[in-house]
């Protein structure tokens, strides 16, 4: 799931909309939308974030933060480490090869050493 999804799923939860529901009023199958929540497809069309935006209603502070959540959750990503140095590449290609094997405090912890704290990414 990527950050993106899980705010949906929360906002559609919090609501208690179900997601064929939700698909449904903003005229997308509930395929696609399942697949965006659970973070099998890339980054929604920034049309799409606004019709979401405006479907649960959000201020703009949470629609900032749902177009940030947006950019961020690419489950794909590539990582150009070119000009950087080599501590740099070999940091990105192990983290590459095992992301899934770090549990979740160890990712708080990598996070927080950026300066990051849960989805505040504005950094």
């Amino acid at each position: 799931m990527t950050p993106f999804g899980e705010k949906i799923r929360k906002l559609r939860q919090d609501n208690n909309i179900q997601l064929k529901e939700m698909a449904k009023n903003l005229k997308i199958s509930s395929a696609y939308l399942s697949a965006l929540e659970h973070g099998k497809r890339g980054r929604p069309a920034p049309g799409l974030i606004m019709q979401i935006a405006d479907y649960f209603n959000l201020i703009w502070d949470d629609v900032d933060e749902l177009k940030e959540l947006a950019h961020v959750s690419h489950p794909r990503v590539v990582v150009d480490t070119s000009g950087m140095s080599p501590k740099a590449t070999l940091l990105a290609n192990l983290i590459s090869r095992h992301i899934g094997e770090l549990d979740e405090k160890i990712i708080d912890q990598i996070l927080l050493e950026m300066g990051f704290d849960e989805f505040n990414i504005t950094n």
